[in-house]
């Protein structure tokens, strides 16, 4: 795994796991080996249809790479159904017939993930009981794209962080045919929905962060970038019909870059000026020196960094692109994401 050279690289760009003085942010830079002795395999609550195995890289197969998550019941949208946060919950992101988009979909374009019909939805995913919740995690599993990688992905790391105390939403996000944009919306979407309910859910209203991997965590820089806050539909698509979900902001205080980076689908971008522009909030890097994106990752977190963002990250030797929440750096990342929500108060 190059182990001497990655560590004497490495070695010299990272030091050990510390908190900023002046920021009341916790700060990680860290260089470790992973670990699986805490990763959480499929709770015993969780129901089957929702079951990931033991959430560690080893037991991973393409069967559960390619597994969907339920459907929302009947035509239950986060518009019309009351949120319920003692359940598992899907609900569709948009009304029928009012999704914003510019790309055509249609029945004779065969061999996606998705049907021609599909429409995205965020799945909700309860607290233990007895459990007093200390903000809300929006999670975009990784496939480039071309997949959603959930039950490696997302639903493991969304079991992982309500071992802590946060809430978990998995967005099941567009993919191809649909453009990076369309997807961005869908986030959008699911946090304007949380931030409406989040006395339901026992949360702050600025206490919501996203997360994506991969794929996901490019769909999560878009929709930060450039169609969070105020922006809805109508940016993309003038024949939307906005309704009473987008007078809510799509604000989120964190975002966690999981082996992912704010860009394009393999390609990081690396100009502050145009990272700038997003106002971009405090950033949680993961990934693996044995990832393909490894340097690109290094990079744009100098770059990020530098830029006065709270920034942080833990990289995990001999690790490759794509492990979920194997590894142990969520525990870490709950202590920041915590301390970052401490600072809203």
């Amino acid at each position: 795994m190059k182990t001497a050279l990655i560590c004497a690289i490495v070695a010299a760009l990272l030091c050990a796991s510390a908190c900023h003085a002046e920021s009341p942010i916790l700060h990680f830079d860290e260089l470790r080996e992973g670990t699986s002795q805490d990763t959480i395999a499929t709770p015993e609550d969780f129901p089957e249809e929702y079951a990931y195995g033991s959430g560690t890289i080893d037991d991973w197969s393409r069967e559960y790479m390619n597994k969907r998550m339920p459907l929302p019941q009947g035509d239950e949208t986060v518009l019309n159904t009351p949120a319920d946060p003692t359940k598992f919950q899907a609900l569709y992101l948009w009304e029928q017939g009012n999704v914003p988009a510019v790309t055509e979909f249609t029945p004779d374009m065969t061999g996606y993930f998705d049907p021609w019909d599909f429409r995205p939805y965020v799945t909700a995913i309860p607290l233990r009981a007895g459990t007093q919740p200390k903000g809300a995690v929006v999670l975009m599993a990784g496939g480039a794209y071309q997949f959603r990688g959930n039950f490696t992905d997302a639903l493991t790391t969304a079991a992982a962080l309500r071992e802590y105390g946060f809430r978990t939403f998995v967005v099941d996000y567009r993919l191809h045919p649909y453009n990076q944009e369309e997807g961005a919306l869908d986030v959008a979407r699911a946090v304007r929905f949380i931030r409406k309910n989040a006395e339901i859910y026992g949360i702050a209203p600025d206490d919501i962060a996203v997360m994506g991997f991969s794929a996901g965590g490019i769909q999560a820089g878009e929709f930060l970038m450039h169609y969070d806050e105020d922006v809805n539909g109508t940016a993309l698509d003038p024949e939307y019909v906005p309704d009473e979900l987008d007078a809510i902001p799509a604000h989120a205080s964190a975002d966690g870059m999981i082996y992912s980076f704010y860009g394009r689908l393999s390609v990081g971008n690396m100009d502050a000026e145009w990272l700038a522009e997003g106002n971009l909030p405090p950033t949680f890097y993961v990934y693996g020196t044995e990832d393909p994106f490894y340097r690109q990752f290094e990079q744009q977190y100098g770059v990020i960094r530098d830029m006065g963002v709270p920034t942080s990250r833990i990289v995990l030797n001999g690790w490759p692109h794509g492990f979920g929440s194997d590894g142990g750096w969520v525990k870490d990342y709950a202590d920041w994401l915590e301390s970052v929500f401490a600072t809203n108060a």
